[in-house]
């Protein structure tokens, strides 16, 4: 059974899945991807074998990846272009971009094997380059309709230099929106991330603006972003030191190397990401808020997924085949049911959460499709879900049962005396004890009606 991996790119869910269910029928490892920014992530996690692209899409056309796939002056894998509106122009420009073939829909089953076995046969003829390693966060923005507004806002950041602040929960995906904008605009430098750990009080102006002198210089951040992007996670953690030095170098818009003489210019663009009370946090903290007004010209926020399981299938498609490429673990396909019991998880985790369950089911699972009451009962002992169990009960729970009862006797009589206004008469009525017996117990819990009734007790 071949194990050529084929990569389906089409907007049309019929036609996506009917073509996925031959080529997987003739024992092909398929993937499939909904829109243009999908098949951008897939191909750049790791290269198919070959390529079933679809010309008109909602986002990015075909043509449009065609021609970026193939920049480099060679694809990487065939690529067959098929269309429903295909005209000669799109055919001989997808052909000389570098496309094996162009196939008009409807397609036939006949045709669609012949073309996949001839566009197979060329692809191992050509040389194949080494993947590179793929990014920590590369899974889809999501094509929900929140994240659809917010792609289209992330796309208008990256047409400027702008700074950009991105807020939002730990793991709902800041970094990932800030590479796409770093993606999509015209800078050609790398993706640079600032490491917490360097900034140290001894060692934060070396890293942040280099250093020169002793005929060893040392690049620092601005100098490795140089060109690029320079992302800043989880600002509101930046010990103040470092963040004088941030909002120096943007001010001013130029860093001078430590033991250097001249100024360099600054010329990368700053994204910062922030917990979503860094306003507050701000208040608070003069240093923080100087360099958040100066960061805060883009402001961009990524809702938790909680507010948007119509993205969970597809990060659950995503992970379930990134996985297996990058750590080699077994390939399962995701239910029906089961994706729709992870879109009801309220994933206090965020996608962090939600890759990492995938992970574990990969690794711990067997080669069967995932079902809807094996993903239960990985909810069921996720970390997150026992820390949530075990705050659902209130904390006497979880005291014996003799000191639970006084608690209890204790915090009801208080109440109950509360409301009767510390008349201990009133509050033998409305529980139905004796009032010889209830003074007695009184005493015995340590409540003073009188203290009661003036708030010191209780």
């Amino acid at each position: 059974m071949s194990q050529s991996h084929i990569l389906v790119v089409d907007d049309e869910p019929d036609i996506r899945d009917l073509v996925r269910e031959i080529l997987e029928d003739e024992g092909y490892r398929v993937s499939v991807a909904e829109n243009g920014e999908a098949a951008r992530s897939a191909f750049a996690r790791a290269a198919p074998d070959l390529v079933l692209l679809d010309i008109w899409m909602p986002d990015v056309d075909g043509i449009t990846l065609l021609r970026e796939w193939s920049s480099g002056g060679s694809m990487e894998c065939p690529v067959v272009v098929m269309s429903g509106h295909g005209t000669v122009e799109t055919a001989i420009e997808a052909t000389r971009l570098g496309a094996h073939d162009f196939v008009q829909k409807p397609i036939s089953l006949a045709r669609l094997l012949a073309v996949v076995g001839q566009a197979l046969e060329e692809g191992k003829k050509r040389p194949r380059p080494a993947l590179a390693p793929v990014p920590a966060a590369s899974e889809p923005i999501g094509n929900s309709a929140v994240m659809q507004v917010l792609r289209g806002k992330a796309e208008q950041a990256a047409q400027h230099d702008l700074p950009v602040l991105i807020t939002g929960e730990p793991g709902c995906g800041r970094e990932n929106l800030a590479r796409f904008i770093h993606r999509r605009s015209a800078r050609q430098g790398e993706f640079v991330i600032m490491d917490h750990c360097e900034l140290t009080a001894e060692n934060c102006r070396d890293y942040l603006l280099g250093r020169e002198g002793n005929g060893e210089g040392q690049a620092g951040l601005f100098d490795q972003a140089h060109g690029g992007t320079l992302y800043i996670p989880e600002l509101q953690d930046i010990p103040a030191v470092s963040l004088r030095i941030i909002h120096q170098v943007l001010e001013s818009g130029h860093f001078v190397h430590e033991g250097g003489a001249g100024a360099e210019p600054l010329d990368c663009r700053l994204i910062a990401s922030a917990c979503t009370d860094l306003m507050q946090r701000a208040q608070k903290d003069e240093t923080l808020q100087q360099l958040y007004y100066s960061l805060n010209v883009l402001p961009l926020q990524v809702p938790p997924l909680r507010d948007r399981p119509d993205d969970v299938p597809e990060l659950v498609r995503f992970y379930a085949d990134w996985f297996p490429n990058r750590d080699n673990l077994p390939y399962r396909a995701f239910s029906v049911a089961a994706q729709n019991r992870l879109r009801n998880h309220s994933w206090p985790g965020n996608i962090r959460e939600l890759r990492n369950l995938i992970q574990r089911m990969l690794v711990l699972g067997g080669d069967e499709e995932v079902s809807a009451a094996e993903v239960e009962e990985a909810l069921r002992q996720s970390p997150t879900e026992q820390a949530a169990s075990q705050q659902a009960h209130p904390p006497l729970f979880d005291l014996p049962l003799r000191e639970a009862r006084e608690q209890f006797e204790r915090e009801y009589l208080v109440y109950k005396l509360q409301e009767a206004g510390g008349s201990v008469g009133k509050l033998a009525d409305a529980v139905g004890m004796e009032r010889t017996h209830l003074y007695r117990k009184l005493r015995s819990l340590g409540v003073d009606p009188k203290q009661v009734v003036s708030g010191e007790n209780g």
